[in-house]
């Protein structure tokens, strides 16, 4: 049995919302995010869109995926670059492993870029959703349903075709329940401390919002994952500075992935009452 036929044991049967199509010529207002799913495919034109605060080019051709949560603004910076855009919106979706209204992303990512039958399978989708919005027609909800529902199995089956490679170092995460994406985040903190490590990064390889995965991670540890982290780092550079008496207060902080020493006195200070080089005295 394929990975997304296991997905789809939750039970899958969405609630289709709507679609809309228009010229994009400027940028959204607001940075801002939804609690259902939204698909967009770019018809024409190129531009940019910010997703989780960062920021991604788009052209036609590509479908953008904003899950539940997701963050994200439409870009224009050319008001001679306008584009066309169509959206879906879905919501009462439910697939095993994943957030309400959330889908994997196919290669790691928000923006798929497609090509050949698969964009040819999308545009002709989307032409047919629109093609019953303006015909009105007897039973016009479920045939638009209908076209969502394919979009989003072949958007599945896309990702269950695309490679995975994972460069020396990095982690994959393969979401399974709530306690066991807690204990890979933590499992991450503990062997990548001295990294610069950012939720929006670990939210995209999990494929989760950042909204989602604090909310879980706090439900089950009683704290943020940041602040978890800072605990993590505090707890080894008393150990370091204990062991090493000639270790620097400078090479402590770099050492638990801190460049400013200042600020990782002030955070060491707040966790153990007394400041680093303290510390290395005791």
């Amino acid at each position: 049995m394929s990975q997304e036929d296991m997905l789809l044991q939750a039970g899958f049967d969405p609630t289709f919302l709507f679609t809309w199509k228009g010229i994009r010529t400027r940028s959204m207002k607001d940075y801002h995010a939804h609690e259902h799913l939204e698909l967009c495919y770019v018809q024409s034109g190129r531009g940019g869109y910010r997703i989780n605060d960062r920021n991604y080019e788009v052209q036609e051709g590509d479908l953008i995926i904003l899950n539940a949560g997701t963050g994200h603004q439409a870009l224009v910076r050319d008001e001679k670059e306008a584009r066309m855009e169509f959206y879906v919106g879905l919501t009462d979706l439910h697939l095993d492993g994943m957030p309400p209204n959330c889908i994997p992303f196919p290669a790691d990512s928000p923006v798929v870029h497609t090509s050949g039958d698969l964009r040819l399978k999308i545009s002709k989708l989307c032409v047919s959703m629109e093609a019953e919005k303006a015909q009105n027609r007897c039973g016009r909800y479920y045939m638009m349903k209908a076209y969502a529902v394919q979009l989003l199995l072949l958007l599945l089956r896309e990702r269950e075709q695309t490679p995975k490679t994972v460069a020396p170092g990095q982690y994959t995460f393969e979401t399974v329940n709530r306690k066991e994406i807690v204990e890979k985040i933590i499992d991450y903190f503990e062997d990548h401390y001295a990294d610069k490590i950012s939720l929006d990064q670990i939210a995209g390889n999990m494929y989760l919002s950042p909204f989602y995965i604090s909310r879980i991670f706090k439900a089950e540890t009683g704290n943020t994952p940041i602040h978890y982290l800072i605990e993590i780092r505090m707890e080894k550079a008393m150990e370091f500075l204990r062991k090493e008496a000639g270790l620097s207060i400078q090479e402590a902080a770099a050492r638990v992935g801190y460049d400013d020493a200042y600020h990782f006195s002030k955070l060491f200070k707040k966790k153990f009452g007394i400041s680093p080089s303290a510390a290395r005295g005791s």
